[in-house]
């Protein structure tokens, strides 16, 4: 979900962070039960229904690690039927014909896998997967964040998310990790640490087990905000192969003071040193707001080795606002991807709005198809 995720998520100062929400952080909105009050000298302004975001203003080691996993089996499914389902085409296999592209993915989870035509439809038209952020009464809610992966201290569960592994790699789809470090869903434990070197150590403990457990299984990891560069060295000494990735909303415009903000830490962290791989847009747009993406992803692609869009969701999903972004990453040649946040649009977080690719009947809408003419 389209939550900030910046490199404030998690500050320098855990003693601020748990009294106050931090610049960029999201303060407010629809369905928002967190921290509504900005630090010092930023003020909690809406954005529109879903959000409101903080904006400027005029002790101890770490416990033994185990680890519980359970790993359940996926459930097989059958080859790829392209043209299914109203589709024209496979939009992940016509953009990987294209110099550098690397796949159009899915927001997914084990609850989804399981149920209706879901894996098949995954298996027809996408070929990347990346964790669902649905709130949903079960281990496999937010699967890879920390409230689910290590609900108390040392202890560590990867249930739903071995699921979606296990699905990703018998089907051959890429896999994004999301997330290791946030500022929301996370366990009370947590939540509690008032010491900055406590939570810097737990913090590092945390994404070191947890990256570790799927080394050499995700393509990508992303949403590493926080004590910046101690998350991004701690995730590559633990997949060194892994992508790592800085990821935010917010980025539609490249005149937006928070995507020149981006772009410029960015480029002055990788410069000091930290692993930085790529930027991630996440795109939750409104009709009609595709207009700024082009330049947008033209400056952020430009602070980093490459560049995604990650959570791409268009509110009633018109057609000429998608190819915008698919034209976009297509046009920039660090862009190596784009993926929506769901498959068909009863099961989105912003349903109301109907902002995917499927209709609740698994039918492919106007948009998937305007999407393989641009391809």
């Amino acid at each position: 979900m389209r939550q900030s995720e910046f490199l404030f998520g998690l500050v320098a100062s855990a003693s601020t962070v748990l009294g106050a929400v931090q610049p960029w952080g999201q303060c407010g909105g629809q369905g928002w039960a967190g921290e509504t009050t900005c630090t010092s000298g930023w003020t909690c302004v809406a954005s529109n229904s879903y959000y409101s975001q903080c904006l400027q203003s005029t002790g101890g080691g770490n416990a033994a690690t185990t680890l519980s996993t359970k790993v359940a089996t996926p459930t097989a499914t059958t080859s790829p039927n392209t043209g299914a389902n109203g589709a024209s085409c496979s939009i992940d296999t016509k953009f990987k014909t294209h110099s550098g592209k690397k796949y159009i993915g899915v927001a997914t989870d084990q609850g989804l896998l399981t149920s209706g035509q879901n894996a098949q439809v995954i298996k027809d038209n996408f070929g990347q997967v990346t964790p669902e952020n649905r709130q949903v009464p079960s281990s496999q809610s937010y699967a890879m964040k920390w409230d689910s992966t290590e609900p108390s201290k040392g202890s560590f569960s990867f249930t739903g998310a071995d699921y979606l592994v296990n699905w990703a790699t018998t089907n051959g789809k890429l896999i994004r990790g999301h997330t290791t470090v946030w500022h929301s869903q996370l366990p009370s434990w947590v939540s509690s640490i008032t010491d900055k070197t406590t939570l810097q150590s737990v913090m590092t403990n945390h994404i070191s087990t947890e990256i570790g457990h799927f080394k050499g299984k995700i393509y990508a990891w992303w949403k590493l905000p926080g004590f910046v560069d101690t998350a991004f060295k701690a995730a590559r000494a633990a997949d060194a192969n892994a992508k790592l990735y800085i990821n935010d909303y917010n980025l539609d415009s490249a005149t937006y003071a928070k995507t020149t903000g981006m772009v410029s830490k960015v480029k002055s962290w990788v410069a000091a040193g930290t692993p930085i791989d790529g930027i991630g847009s996440q795109s939750h747009l409104s009709a009609g707001g595709s207009s700024g993406t082009a330049a947008a992803l033209q400056a952020l692609c430009g602070a980093a080795s490459e560049c995604a869009v990650t959570e791409l969701d268009i509110a009633s999903a018109p057609t000429s606002d998608y190819q915008n972004v698919v034209k976009a990453c297509l046009g920039i040649s660090n862009c190596v991807g784009i993926t929506v946040w769901g498959l068909r649009d009863s099961d989105s977080w912003r349903a109301s709005t109907n902002p995917l690719l499927f209709d609740s009947s698994y039918t492919a809408k106007a948009a998937y198809n305007g999407i393989c003419s641009v391809l």
